[in-house]
């Protein structure tokens, strides 16, 4: 009654010396995160290769760092249901198709 003993979640997030808040994890020093979401099929293959194939022709593999995530529990967790999916700083770029290299520096425009 009247709020006594309901304490609020506090949402546990730093700040680091690139001005970045991270919750939960450690800094980045401002890199991209991009993943890459699949089951090991040729699609999923070919989105990976042709990410990093698109990061390579940008010049930015110190800034762009590219993971690829065959765990199906950690996909669920993005609520992706068709693969390959592309996945930019957490936020889901691309689900189903296997995008080009240019099409995906065109992507990296916008994030």
């Amino acid at each position: 009654m009247f709020g006594i003993g309901k304490r609020k979640e506090k949402k546990d997030t730093t700040a680091c010396c690139c001005s970045t808040v991270q919750p939960d994890s450690g800094c980045t020093r401002g890199k991209i995160s991009v993943k890459v979401l699949g089951s090991g099929c040729m699609s999923c293959h070919a989105l990976l290769e042709n990410t990093q194939k698109a990061v390579r022709n940008m010049g930015k593999e110190d800034e762009i760092q590219v993971e690829y995530v065959t765990d199906l529990e950690k996909i669920m967790g993005y609520g992706v249901m068709s693969m390959p999916a592309l996945v930019i700083n957490e936020k889901i770029a691309s689900v189903g198709k296997v995008l080009r290299p240019a099409e995906i520096q065109d992507i990296f425009g916008k994030f």
